[in-house]
């Protein structure tokens, strides 16, 4: 292993592989597989995990076997029994309409003696589309793109999304009953809450119309004028807790956020480093973060933090970039931008923030890195770090100075990882 004084940047990367590894679903889902039922075993799912979950499954499975998933486009892994289909994220398509449809036919074929392995992971959210009678996929295509621009959070945009959808919220339990339903569930929400992973599709909704409606007013969302009279006029609610659709359903938590933290701590501790872990549960506007996380490091470097250099602060979670400018970028490349100005240069701090599916927003990196010297270099080559923050442009800043952290498509998915290390 490199020493994190001999190389920070490729230290940082062992604590992101430690992370996304123990969210492997080869890893972790096998353990969590249900006895085989009497009649056929079907598995369906959706998600960026989806592919390496039905992997995991059929590896680990001893008999009759079928089903199908839906994953991000370039998210598949090859499985012979289980059907792996790739769709659109974070905006839905007409690929991920067709496969959804099938779904539902699949669930609605079930019958009391079968087995429905579900597998749901992050990303599902758009991957299972489809509109309730009387609206389009250009209508959910149109939500979707307002509300990622809005700065909703997960679980508001979630609430919105079960309210427009035959398929989440509960409603693909409803068409799989009266079949016995596991969820196996692959969590990148803050919480873990298997109602707000992929929209619920197969857990109770405590969500309603009027929560739905609440955060369209709150963000001032444009609807269309379809969607906006479903939701004023709607004819039924989402199954709700209790509903007897769920009396035959249980649920697991397969790989969890915090899980990857341990795993990245374990190895920082290992390096001789002091830890602190601020938690797999952070929100907030991420350059506010950022300004944070920097304040808590420049403490430690300058002998006033709750422990000395070297140390290393850990957290996961998921922020929010408010949409300024027109830039490219996710919230990580945000959060290692908006980092690097609060440092400004300050020595001894190196920071890695990334997004354990490989992908940060909608462009080809995981995240981005930064070093004491990432100002310095943006200043030779004549650009303004300001500038690209308030544009919301951190993927041109780090295309354009260095710093891109490019892994691929990682097959899982627990939300966001971040690592600031101090050295004395």
């Amino acid at each position: 292993m490199i020493g994190p004084s001999e190389n920070p940047e490729v230290f940082l990367r062992e604590l992101f592989d430690a992370a996304v590894a123990a969210a492997d679903p080869l890893k972790c889902v096998p353990p969590h597989l249900p006895e085989p039922p009497k009649g056929r075993t079907v598995v369906l799912g959706a998600g960026k995990a989806s592919a390496a979950m039905a992997k995991a499954v059929e590896g680990n499975w001893p008999g009759e076997l079928s089903g199908l998933v839906i994953t991000r486009y370039g998210f598949a892994v090859p499985c012979s029994r289980i059907e792996i289909i790739e769709a659109a994220h974070p905006v839905p398509d007409s690929a991920g309409l067709e496969a959804t449809r099938r779904i539902i036919d699949l669930a609605n074929g079930l019958g009391s003696n079968d087995l429905c392995i579900a597998l749901i992971s992050g990303g599902a959210s758009s991957l299972l589309t489809c509109p309730v009678d009387g609206l389009t996929l250009e209508d959910k295509q149109d939500v979707n793109r307002a509300l990622l621009r809005s700065g909703a959070d997960i679980s508001e945009m979630n609430a919105v999304r079960k309210h427009l959808s035959a398929i989440k919220g509960g409603r693909l339990a409803e068409a799989i009953a009266p079949a016995r339903l596991v969820t196996l569930l692959i969590s990148d929400v803050v919480g873990d809450l298997p109602a707000v992973i992929g929209s619920g599709p197969t857990v109770p909704d405590e969500t309603t119309f009027a929560d739905a409606l609440a955060v369209i007013e709150k963000y001032d969302i444009d609807l269309p004028g379809a969607i906006a009279s479903h939701l004023a006029n709607a004819a039924s609610e989402t199954p709700k807790p209790g509903h007897p659709v769920f009396e035959n359903t249980s649920t697991v938590l397969a790989g969890l956020p915090k899980a990857s933290l341990a795993a990245a701590a374990k190895v920082a501790f290992d390096a001789g480093l002091e830890v602190i872990d601020l938690g797999d549960r952070l929100e907030g506007e991420t350059r506010d973060i950022a300004c944070e996380h920097a304040a808590l490091a420049l403490d430690i470097r300058n002998g006033n933090g709750r422990v000395s250099a070297p140390a290393i602060l850990l957290s996961g979670g998921e922020t929010t970039v408010t949409l300024n400018g027109n830039g490219r970028g996710g919230p990580n490349g945000e959060y290692a931008l908006a980092m690097s100005l609060a440092l400004d240069g300050a020595k001894g701090i190196y920071t890695l923030s990334c997004d354990t599916d490989g992908i940060d927003g909608s462009e080809d990196n995981a995240g981005a890195f930064i070093s004491p010297d990432t100002l310095g270099r943006a200043d030779e080559a004549g650009i303004d770090a300001k500038t690209f923050l308030q544009n919301n442009d951190s993927y041109g800043f780090f295309e354009a100075v260095g710093g891109l952290v490019v892994t691929g498509p990682t097959c899982t998915n627990v939300n966001d990882f971040r690592a600031v290390l101090v050295l004395p």
